[in-house]
């Protein structure tokens, strides 16, 4: 039933903003050489790797120029960047993700395989089912990127702080999931991007 619900909502979405994707994908490349996607691995379901894609937000070979964690008004982030960034909408090509299996619309965070290999035995519970575009992380760190430029050691804060309680939330999810809870969690997303 889960999977039926997100190739339908996939779909549909797809169908109804591929004129916005179109506008995007354009303004990625205007603004900054480099392609319109970023390709990034992450760790999916039963810990099997998969590309994660969204548009571009950083200037090109970002990962060789500064840290894997992005904080605050980092220089690597385009002007295009960091409105798609505040909008979210860097994150529509994962709708692709989900047609295709990797994610679903509701899932915890896929993350790259370096934290996960940190937390394996906790991810081990994560990544019984597919990752998502939201979760309840998503909902409380959607101001993520603030709270680690205030810190003197973002990477520090991540891994020390922010994702044991981002897995903590994502076993939860695990332990609680359903449509109803799915439906609400998207509702609380769109809530939190609007304001």
């Amino acid at each position: 039933m889960k999977r039926l619900f997100d190739l339908l909502v996939a779909m549909i979405g797809l169908l109804l903003i591929w004129p916005l994707l179109l506008i995007i994908g354009i303004a990625v490349c205007c603004d900054s050489r480099g392609p319109m996607l970023f390709l990034q691995t992450r760790m999916g379901r039963g810990f099997r790797p998969f590309l994660i894609y969204k548009f571009r937000t950083m200037v090109v070979d970002a990962s060789k120029l500064g840290a894997q964690i992005t904080a605050g008004n980092d220089p690597r982030i385009t002007r295009v960047g960091q409105f798609l960034r505040k909008w979210k909408l860097d994150e529509l090509p994962q709708l692709f993700n989900v047609l295709k299996g990797d994610m679903s619309l509701v899932g915890p965070r896929p993350e790259v395989p370096r934290y996960v290999e940190m937390f394996r035995d906790d991810y081990a519970c994560v990544l019984s089912v597919r990752p998502g575009l939201t979760d309840p992380a998503t909902v409380k760190y959607r101001d993520e990127s603030a709270l680690l430029a205030a810190s003197e050691n973002p990477e520090a804060t991540y891994v020390e702080q922010i994702l044991p309680d981002k897995i903590a939330l994502a076993k939860n999810y695990v332990a609680h999931a359903s449509l109803l809870y799915d439906l609400n969690l998207i509702w609380k997303t769109l809530l939190r991007v609007i304001r």
